[in-house]
């Protein structure tokens, strides 16, 4: 067969003429000293009643890691053949294939059947991630702060623009204000509009036309007190 090479320890089983005679075999196989992984290969004949799960796990245990056990038919039962792949599979064979119409090959898996391994379940923790400079960023660019402002930025804010009504927090002030930012406000408008009002160059304006320069808006007009809002009398503006 293929699959025997000279020096192969093999275990041929196969099957008497009497229906028992293969149960008996594997009752001789199984009350031997054989131990696990014994054989490079094995080679079993087949019957309706020799695939059981018990039967394929012996050999399974008898072959070596990664190598074949063949298993013949001698009588075509086509049930038996087509569910037969399956039963391998689940036997734990693995690279299982079918050579004819009743020959299977079916290899060990690379592990000795019934080995463990301790598997570990704990949970490592995270590491906090740690951001480090090494040395030789010492020669990289760092950007002057003092150049990302400007002279406006560097400018102290007038305290007045920073006032805010106490009770609503906003610049304007509120209807019943108490807290003084309606007062302030108003005297603010106050000085605005003064600073507004025109002021006479040489000073002398508000008293008359006798003390007013030749070129003075308010010729014409009659005497007012200083920094008094001038109103044109309505006789004035109209025409002679």
């Amino acid at each position: 067969m293929e699959y025997v090479k000279p020096g192969n320890h093999v275990l041929y089983v196969w099957i008497s003429k009497v229906q028992s005679g293969l149960e008996k075999a594997v009752n001789r196989i199984e009350d031997s000293t054989y131990t696990n992984s014994t054989f490079d290969i094995v080679i079993s004949h087949c019957s309706s009643n020799s695939t059981t799960p018990e039967k394929l796990k012996l050999f399974l245990n008898l072959v070596k890691p990664q190598k074949p056990v063949v298993f013949v038919f001698l009588r075509s039962d086509e049930s038996l053949l087509e569910s037969f792949e399956s039963q391998l599979k689940e036997a734990g064979y693995v690279n299982v294939k079918k050579k004819s119409s009743n020959v299977f090959v079916a290899e060990k898996p690379n592990y000795e059947v019934g080995s463990s391994v301790k598997l570990s379940f704990a949970q490592k923790k995270p590491q906090a991630a740690v951001w480090k400079l090494d040395d030789d960023e010492d020669d990289d660019e760092v950007i002057n702060e003092d150049d990302l402002l400007d002279e406006s930025d560097k400018k102290k804010p007038d305290e007045a623009s920073l006032r805010v009504c106490g009770t609503t927090g906003k610049r304007k002030a509120c209807k019943d204000c108490t807290c003084g930012l309606a007062e302030e406000l108003s005297g603010q408008q106050k000085d605005n509009a003064a600073a507004a009002a025109p002021k006479s160059s040489c000073g002398s304006c508000y008293l008359g036309d006798a003390f007013r320069c030749a070129s003075c808006p308010y010729l014409g007009m009659p005497a007012f007190k200083p920094g008094e809002k001038i109103q044109i009398a309505t006789d004035q503006l109209m025409s002679t």
